[in-house]
């Protein structure tokens, strides 16, 4: 993909799992949807960036050459990954919308079982229509 391509992957990604988060928790946890879209877009940016400091930590600590990682290594990446994730946002989000942090918790959760099923299916949609309107280069 060019790098024209990874943007307009990235935010048609964002904005999709926004549109389709933002209903859904507002729905379940009572709160407004004005709050839960802050609350989804503060996330994503936090995310994006955490992601891009991360692995630049995590490639001068464990090496550059991704293709030889181990499965150990690739697991130690995800769980730090994610810890950094949880370890942030879990206080954060249960302070802006005034919920324990034992209900955040439990919000963050739903939010990683909802993206492991979103990422499989929005670039397996994404991968196929690129394909049908992008001729082959």
């Amino acid at each position: 993909m060019t790098f024209k391509d990874r943007v307009i992957h990235a935010i048609l990604f964002e904005a999709i799992a926004l549109a389709i988060i933002v209903p859904a928790a507002s729905l379940f946890s009572g709160k407004q949807a004005s709050s839960m879209l802050a609350v989804g877009v503060g996330l994503s940016l936090y995310t994006v960036v955490w992601n891009y400091f991360y692995n630049i930590w995590f490639d001068k600590q464990f090496g550059a050459d991704r293709a030889n990682r181990t499965l150990k290594t690739r697991i130690g990446h995800t769980f730090g990954f994610e810890g950094g994730i949880i370890f942030i946002t879990v206080p954060v989000v249960a302070w802006f919308l005034e919920i324990t942090l034992l209900q955040s918790l439990a919000l963050e959760a739903a939010f990683l079982i909802f993206f492991f099923f979103y990422v499989i299916a929005f670039n397996w949609c994404y991968d196929n229509i690129r394909l049908r309107l992008k001729p082959a280069q």
